[in-house]
């Protein structure tokens, strides 16, 4: 019997556990079969067809599905009305860069453009024999009721879904599957569907990220994108700031340029759909959402929010203590309401809310995370001003019951998971980059493990919300930008957690199956007793590139696994910045690489057989006596910053590896943190993200 600190979000579209991934050495669904039980046998393959496939969601779509289904000899109908704006053209380039010309241009041969005047379908589909139509019309509710209409009548059996981003499955009669902007490279689907279908895992095995949501009207990224934007609107007609600077607030608070992205979306359409998005959220619920005037006209005009030829003032306008608590309430407490109400409808599963928020509605944290952090009685606080300056908000939908709930795991657990069997555990991380929060969740999930008494532990990502490892988290850098203390305090204990991976088990195994991990993930994996990761894994140490000291034992402890001989590739790694492929790090950073089932298998085999099955490759946990500098071959950087920036990750490499193992966490610690207050780091890439952040 398997058991969890909460349920995994892979539960939620019928897949099961990662832990299940692990014993059963494979995925639990393959792209190969779920094309079948869609589409049909290979001799008897039918087609996907996409309406409104000339429009910004539909043509987007028709390159990630053109992409992937390539290899299954599944064609592509794109469908639209006659003159109407050709957008999939305009796709060709994004897929020329991506895939190469030539793989461009079978994706552009398998994509069949017909026309119908929106009463009577083109009498060639029929050969292609359809069998899932992607919906992607216009947002008229009789009008898409009266397409799926024609569709059922012609097709008898075909699978439907509407890129909807407002209107619930019960008002449609088809399931759900909003997907995210920009439509070319976001993965997440929104879906809603009575139970998992074969369509969601075969998205799900294509390599994108279906998440199920509640039929509820707006689902849950369009709450929040459409939900700040009118908290901005809101804040606007109070305080008189122009749109632009309405944005720089916003995204010092948390994160996202709403008016900014309606312009880039395209604001005529973008426009529409937040105003209908919240006209009807409205209807339900009340003062909360309903749209203000300012929206009601862009509705009607299609106007840019931002002037095409404005001019923004290169000044820091700063706001006096009383002025901020107003920004607070009035962009904090609307977000904290509407997620409180999705929390109380249970829309989706707190750590999916939470995900949709930051890869999707670019929220810096998510909103239950923000909440969490924030605390029941100031949550109170901030939404009562909220209602004090703004009474329609105050008449419905304040659900606050669902604050005392915030001690659970599921909220508590947003980003780390954990799952045993009884003898061995596993540790999924389904943020893409490392923060205090994910740090603060992977130190309870160990000792959830270590009080159930596992000795033996697989970390991992989630093989769901988290596609790769990208490192850690620029944001949680910004205070070390001006104070060394708070460098070393980050390096030092994200350092310690890290260490537990290895002090705290018998085994640990580090297992990368994502495209990359990089920097400070990569840090974390290699803590582990072993590193295994699928053959194709991008692995960097990129920290000289921002340029950054790393901080989580990097510049030391691979070094301190590795063999005198090797040691120099993983310096080279750390002076260059270069990526290197897994199956090219084996020996030196890898115990094994391999294909996703064999390394699924061989990190399973270690949990059961334990340390007989891969060499180990312990930490040397004394100085070392030579460092092989004079063995690493660096290009030449051609740039002076980087230059310098080599000479401070040389400098720690020696230092912390000239110490012991106990003495080299806080060397490392003080040369990142040190390295973190230097004109050069605040000239780079955290100090120019602090810059446009926080300025």
């Amino acid at each position: 019997m398997i058991k969890s600190i909460r349920q995994s979000t892979l539960h939620a579209l019928g897949l099961g556990s990662v832990l299940e991934i692990f014993q059963n050495g494979k995925l639990p669904v393959e792209a190969a079969d779920m094309a079948e039980a869609v589409f049909g046998k290979p001799q008897k393959r039918g087609a996907m067809i996409i309406s409104g496939a000339n429009g910004i969601v539909g043509a987007g779509k028709a390159m990630q599905f053109g992409s992937r289904l390539l290899p299954y000899n599944i064609p592509i109908i794109a469908l639209d009305f006659p003159g109407s704006p050709d957008g999939i053209t305009r796709q060709y380039n994004g897929l020329a860069t991506a895939f190469g010309r030539d793989t461009a241009n079978s994706i552009m041969k398998n994509i069949i453009r017909l026309s119908y005047d929106g009463k009577n379908l083109p009498e060639s589909i029929r050969s292609y024999n359809p069998k899932f139509l992607l919906e992607a019309i216009p947002e008229i509710l009789d009008v898409k009721k009266a397409h799926y209409g024609l569709f059922k009548k012609t097709f008898p059996g075909i699978e439907i879904r509407s890129v909807t981003s407002g209107f619930p499955s019960s008002q449609l009669g088809v399931g759900i599957a909003h997907p995210a902007f920009p439509h070319e490279i976001n993965k997440i689907w929104e879906i809603v569907e009575p139970k998992p279908s074969a369509i969601t895992q075969l998205l799900w095995a294509l390599g994108m990220i279906p998440i199920q949501v509640s039929d509820n009207w707006s689902f849950v990224l369009d709450v929040l994108f459409c939900g700040i934007t009118h908290a901005g609107l809101q804040y606007h007609r109070l305080a008189n700031t122009p749109f632009w600077k309405t944005d720089k607030y916003i995204r010092k608070l948390s994160g996202p340029n709403p008016f900014r992205a309606h312009d880039a979306i395209g604001a005529k359409g973008a426009n529409f759909l937040t105003w209908s998005c919240l006209h009807h959220l409205g209807k339900n619920y009340g003062g909360l959402f309903t749209p203000t005037p300012e929206l009601d006209e862009r509705k009607e005009t299609g106007q840019n929010w931002y002037p095409l030829d404005h001019f923004r003032p290169l000044v820091n306008w700063s706001l006096e203590k009383e002025d901020l608590e107003v920004l607070n309430a009035m962009i904090l407490g609307p977000l904290f309401q509407m997620t409180a109400l999705m929390v109380h409808e249970k829309r989706s599963h707190l750590s999916s809310m939470n995900a949709i928020g930051e890869l999707c509605a670019q929220f810096t944290r998510g909103m239950p995370a923000v909440m969490r952090k924030t605390g029941k009685d100031e949550i109170i606080r901030t939404v009562k001003k909220y209602h004090a300056l703004y009474p329609p908000a105050a008449e419905t939908a304040w659900h606050n019951d669902v604050l005392s709930k915030m001690d659970e795991p599921e909220w508590q657990q947003l980003y780390v998971n954990a799952e045993h069997n009884g003898k061995a555990g596993v540790i999924t991380i389904s943020r893409e980059s490392y923060n205090s929060d994910v740090d603060a969740e992977l130190n309870r999930a160990i000792t959830w493990l270590t009080d159930q008494k596992i000795k033996r532990v697989i970390l991992t990502g989630d093989f769901h919300l988290s596609t790769q490892m990208v490192g850690a988290d620029t944001n949680e850098f910004f205070p070390a930008l001006n104070d060394t203390k708070a460098g070393e305090k980050i390096a030092g204990n994200w350092s310690a957690t890290a260490r537990r991976l290895y002090n705290e088990f018998e085994i640990s195994v580090g297992f990368i199956n994502g495209k990359r991990c990089m920097g400070g993930m990569l840090e974390l994996m290699m803590h582990c007793h072993y590193l295994i990761a699928v053959d194709d894994a991008v692995l960097a140490m990129p920290e000289v590139t921002l340029p950054v000291v790393p901080g989580m034992e990097g510049c030391h402890w691979a070094v301190r696994k590795t063999k005198p001989e090797q040691m120099h590739h993983v310096i080279s790694m750390l002076l260059e910045g270069s990526n290197v492929k897994a199956k090219d790090a084996a020996g030196w950073l890898v115990d094994f690489a391999g294909p996703l089932n064999s390394a699924l298998k061989k990190a399973w085999q270690i949990m059961e057989d334990g340390k007989n099955v891969l060499p180990l490759r312990k930490v040397n946990p004394a100085p070392l006596k030579k460092i092989p500098f004079d063995k690493v071959q660096i290009s030449k950087a051609g740039d002076q910053a980087i230059e310098e920036a080599r000479n401070a990750i040389a400098k720690c490499i020696e230092d912390s590896c000239s110490a012991s193992l106990d003495d080299a966490l806080a060397i490392q610690a003080k040369h990142s943190a040190g390295f973190m207050v230097s004109k050069l780091c605040r000239a780079g890439r955290v100090g120019s993200e602090y810059d446009k952040v926080m300025v």
